[in-house]
């Protein structure tokens, strides 16, 4: 394991339940600077934010381009770097971690919607892959393994917890319920002694508090990029409007 992975895998551990792992999400090089620069202490891609950084909606990022801007932030700053690769792109475990490697990303999220289809992947054969991905990837990456089913509308949590635990008995180091309802992480921690990846809209309690209700790291999705863009789109309006008072 490189001191990297290793640094990054120990920040998961020990935590005490109020101060969870926040990892803000760059987009690209000079995002990932402000975040690092700022003292974090390691950053987890958005996929959804990088796909807009390059042009494309959420989910249509061809995997060349989103590799690519991986590497890009990878080695813009010093701090250890996770990437969000979707569901894999469809690529073999073994191709997958040596593109997640060569692009220097020591973590990475992968989700079980499948990219084409939309729909939920059957959760025991989604656990064998991750399982082949681990047994390549040795200890080098951080695998989170993203739980789709409220995304999907499934709000039952029972669906949630039996994923959850197929994917840790799987090698999964860390597992991500996204949209899970806050009321819903005492439970979802209950299930698993993995660390929780929750994410946090603009509407979420204080990070603090999710980390009390059983989250272990907070990301934020594409919400750091699109309140970046928002505030683009104020001084772009504001400086349009200074241009079309002189015209």
């Amino acid at each position: 394991m490189t001191a990297t992975a290793g640094a990054f895998r120990a920040l998961h551990h020990g935590r005490e339940a109020g101060d969870p792992l926040v990892l803000p999400g760059p987009w690209d090089a000079a995002s990932a600077r402000v975040f690092a620069d700022a003292g974090f202490p390691a950053l987890a891609t958005p996929s959804a934010g990088v796909s807009a950084s390059l042009g494309h909606e959420d989910g249509e990022a061809p995997a060349d381009e989103m590799f690519a801007a991986v590497a890009r932030i990878a080695r813009a700053v010093d701090v250890p770097v996770s990437a969000d690769v979707e569901d894999g792109y469809g690529l073999a475990p073994k191709e997958l971690v040596a593109r997640l490697l060569d692009a220097g990303a020591v973590g990475c999220n992968l989700e079980d919607t499948d990219r084409s289809t939309k729909r939920l992947k059957d959760p025991r054969a989604h656990a064998d892959w991750l399982s082949e991905v681990r047994a390549e990837a040795g200890g080098e990456l951080f695998v989170n393994a993203r739980v789709d089913t409220f995304l999907h509308g499934v709000s039952d949590p029972a669906q949630a917890v039996a994923r959850i635990r197929l994917y840790v008995a799987a090698g999964a180091d860390c597992v991500y319920p996204i949209t899970a309802p806050s009321a819903r992480l005492p439970l979802l921690r209950a299930a698993t002694d993995a660390p929780i990846n929750v994410s946090a809209p603009a509407s979420a309690p204080p990070l603090a508090e999710l980390g009390r209700l059983g989250a272990t790291r907070i990301t934020f999705g594409p919400g750091l990029h699109r309140r970046t863009q928002a505030a683009v789109a104020d001084i772009a309006r504001e400086l349009y409007g200074r241009g079309a008072a002189n015209l």
